[in-house]
């Protein structure tokens, strides 16, 4: 994503997913979805501020600003990819999330791109329900 670093992606994602889900975020629901400490959220959404991404108002939450919700967008829409492409692959749900998480700050947009374009292949392609039955059948051989 260029010159943005992958905390400031990461708490724009867990701000934009707190928001969708209870119409706002505040410090405690950033650190609670970080899994850090609400001190250390308030000192980065300060930053956040300063830099244009966020507007936080003490006691009344963090909204994140036209340019800062472009780049949570963009976060959530790669993870979204990836995780659905793990998934594809039979990955367990809880790995899929975690390596997706890693992923989505790592991948260039070209190969996101790609791998959006070979799910959409997929989706359309008649022979796809064949392949991933077959899959699954070769799957659960392996584990037997």
């Amino acid at each position: 994503m260029g010159t943005v670093s992958r905390k400031t992606e990461e708490y724009l994602e867990a701000i934009l997913n707190i928001s969708l889900k209870k119409g706002y975020a505040r410090t405690n629901d950033i650190a609670e979805e970080l899994c850090i400490r609400p001190p250390s959220v308030v000192e980065m959404i300060q930053k956040l501020d300063l830099m244009g991404f966020v507007i936080y108002r003490k006691y009344e939450g963090v909204t994140l600003t036209d340019k800062g919700k472009k780049i949570a967008e963009t976060v959530k829409d790669r993870h979204e990819t990836l995780l659905s492409f793990l998934e594809l692959f039979r990955v367990p749900a809880d790995i899929a999330t975690k390596d997706a998480c890693k992923m989505e700050h790592e991948l260039s947009p070209e190969t996101i791109t790609q791998i959006r374009r070979f799910e959409e292949f997929l989706k359309e392609h008649p022979k796809a329900a064949v392949i991933i039955e077959d899959f699954d059948r070769f799957l659960a051989k392996k584990s037997a």
